[in-house]
C-alpha cells in the first residue's frame, strides 16, 4: 500500500495517456443532501470530518507487471477502469490519479479525508470506498480506517494475502503477511473467521501530513507493511467488514481473470 515513495522516486506517476492526471467529478445534489444529513448526525467536538477526496496511485514500473496502469482491460486502460468504479462512490468530493501524499500536496483545496484507492483495482466496489469514509467520520479517536473481508482457506499461508486482527469495537490489532491469530496446533482453524485486508486505506489529512515524517519501525520494517507503522506508533485505525472478494491485478494472467469476471457481471 504505497503512501510516499522515497524522495529518489519520480513525483509523478503515469496515468492515462502516460502522466498522471487529475480527474474531477460533479457535485449531486442527492449527495451534498447526504453528506450534510451525515454532518448533522455524526459531529463530533472536534470537528466532522466532511470533505473526502480519493487518489489512486498509478505506478508504471511495476517488478510483477511492467506498465500494469495502462493495461487494457476490455479495451480500456486499467487505470481508466478503477477511475470509473471509484467514481460511482457517493463520498469523494474529488477523484486524482498520483501517489497518496503528493497528490494531496498538489491539492489547492481542503479535505478532510484522503483516501488511497489500489490502482490495479478494477472492480473495486464504491460502497466500500463510501464505508471507510464513513468508518473515519464516525471514530473521532482513529486517523486511519481500512476494510477486511473474509479470508480464504486456501490463501491462509499466501504471503501476499495480508491478514488482520480486531479488538471487539472495530479496531485494527494488527497486521501480518502470516496467519493471524496462530493457534498452538500450527493448523488452520476451519471455525475461525480469518480476515483478509483490503487495499484500501482513508486518512486523516492532518495525519497524513505528519505520516512521511514518521520514522520506520521495527514490526513495519518485518512485515513489510505499512499500515503496521500507523499502530506502532500509537494510531489508533478503524476497520469495516465486507463482503467481497479481492480482485487486484498483481500479474499480466490476471487481466483474463478480471475480464472474465466484468463480462460475468456484463461491466461495459
Amino acid at each position: 500500500m504505497p503512501i510516499c515513495p522515497p524522495s529518489s522516486e519520480s513525483s509523478s506517476a503515469p496515468g492515462l495517456g502516460g502522466r498522471a492526471l487529475i480527474f474531477h467529478g460533479l457535485a449531486l445534489g442527492a449527495a451534498a443532501a447526504a453528506a450534510a444529513a451525515a454532518a448533522y448526525l455524526y459531529r463530533r467536538p472536534g470537528g466532522f470530518r466532511g470533505r473526502a477526496v480519493g487518489i489512486i496511485p498509478a505506478r508504471f514500473a511495476s517488478s510483477r507487471f511492467e506498465g500494469k496502469p495502462l493495461a487494457p482491460i476490455l479495451g480500456k486502460p486499467m487505470i481508466q477502469r478503477t477511475w470509473e468504479r471509484v467514481m460511482l462512490a457517493s463520498s469523494l468530493d474529488h477523484v486524482g490519479s498520483e501517489r497518496c501524499c503528493e497528490a494531496f500536496q498538489k491539492l489547492n483545496k481542503h479535505y478532510d479525508i484522503v483516501v488511497n484507492i489500489q490502482g490495479d483495482e478494477p472492480l473495486i466496489e464504491p460502497e466500500i470506498i463510501d464505508g471507510v469514509v464513513m468508518a473515519l467520520q464516525r471514530a473521532p479517536d482513529a486517523v486511519f480506517s481500512t476494510a477486511v473481508t473474509a479470508l480464504k482457506p486456501e490463501d491462509a499461508s499466501d504471503t501476499n494475502r495480508v491478514k488482520c486482527v480486531l479488538d471487539n469495537q472495530g479496531y485494527a490489532i494488527y497486521f501480518s503477511r502470516g496467519l493471524i491469530p496462530f493457534n498452538k496446533s500450527g493448523k488452520v482453524n476451519p471455525q475461525f473467521p480469518y480476515l483478509l485486508h483490503l487495499g484500501i486505506a482513508g486518512f486523516d489529512s492532518k495525519f497524513l501530513k505528519i505520516y512521511p515524517e514518521l520514522p520506520p519501525t521495527p514490526l513495519q520494517l518485518e512485515e513489510d507493511l505499512e499500515q503496521v507503522k500507523v499502530l506502532e506508533n500509537g494510531y489508533r485505525m478503524k476497520v469495516i467488514k465486507v463482503d467481497h472478494d479481492a480482485h487486484g491485478v498483481d500479474a499480466p494472467e490476471d487481466v483474463e481473470k478480471i475480464e472474465a469476471l466484468m463480462r460475468a457481471r456484463n461491466i461495459q
